[in-house]
């Protein structure tokens, strides 16, 4: 068993591995901005570590075997705190550094994208051993981006636009495999069971929730709007992820999972 410190360990992502690590019989360490409380699990240490200026960043990497790096922010900064983590892993003798990345990093130019793709370049010259694997959407984002969009009773969904959610506890089981075994470099992309056109999606997401609004088709203009309609966010060829979007919702509302939108699905 090993000492595994996750950043940003208490996220939707980070909770979950978390969880999953201690369920392995591993030592955890939490790190985050704000501490991980309400387990009281005994091989769980949580560290109050902003990666921004990276104070108390030393004590919690010392005799760590191996890092799983989830903390991100959009609204920048990104690359500064990994900067900081990977200087930090170095000077402890950190064996492994995993990160969990977006597929189409290298082929969507949106901002926090590049941002991403440039975080993995930094892992990859570090010189310590690193996995990266690349995730779709996680099922609790895509719901997230619907119900604030659902707050006006007028909803855009982008026209052309498919999406292939994952489950977030299933992308946890395979950091948790990854970060107990060898450092692989870059591996297989993982992607949910079903790719869904996006105007299927809000509705199903609208039904779960008993919301009815009035959609609005959105043109997403941009080389980022032609990236997402030719599908660069997607990664077919890997659907691993089991749970689909419906088994999402109907766990979350207590009923029946809605194929209609598996039934609307491409692959």
């Amino acid at each position: 068993m090993a000492t595994i410190l996750v950043t940003g360990g208490t996220g939707t992502l980070g909770r979950a591995l978390v969880d999953r690590l201690l369920d392995d019989g591993h030592d955890v360490r939490s790190l985050s901005r704000r501490p991980h409380t309400g387990t009281g699990r005994p091989r769980l240490r949580s560290y109050a570590v902003d990666l921004r200026d990276g104070t108390g960043l030393a004590e919690a990497v010392a005799g760590a075997d191996a890092i799983v790096h989830c903390a991100s922010s959009p609204t920048g900064g990104d690359t500064e705190a990994a900067g900081r983590l990977v200087q930090a892993a170095k000077a402890a003798g950190v064996g492994h550094l995993v990160y969990i990345s977006i597929v189409g990093v290298d082929r969507i130019p949106f901002g926090y994208y590049r941002t991403k793709l440039a975080v993995e370049r930094l892992i990859e010259d570090s010189g310590i051993g690193w996995t990266v694997l690349r995730t779709t959407q996680f099922h609790n984002l895509v719901l997230g981006v619907i119900k604030a969009g659902a707050r006006s009773p007028v909803l855009p969904v982008p026209t052309g636009v498919r999406v292939q959610p994952v489950e977030v506890h299933e992308v946890a089981d395979r950091l948790a495999e990854l970060t107990a075994g060898q450092p692989a470099g870059r591996v297989s992309d993982m992607g949910g069971p079903e790719v869904l056109d996006a105007r299927d999606l809000v509705r199903t997401t609208l039904r779960a929730g008993g919301r009815r609004r009035l959609l609005v088709p959105l043109w997403l203009p941009g080389a980022g709007g032609a990236a997402l309609r030719r599908g660069e966010n997607l990664t077919p060829q890997h659907a691993d992820g089991r749970r689909t979007y419906a088994e999402f919702l109907a766990a979350r509302t207590g009923g029946a999972a809605d194929q209609s939108a598996g039934a609307n699905s491409s692959s």
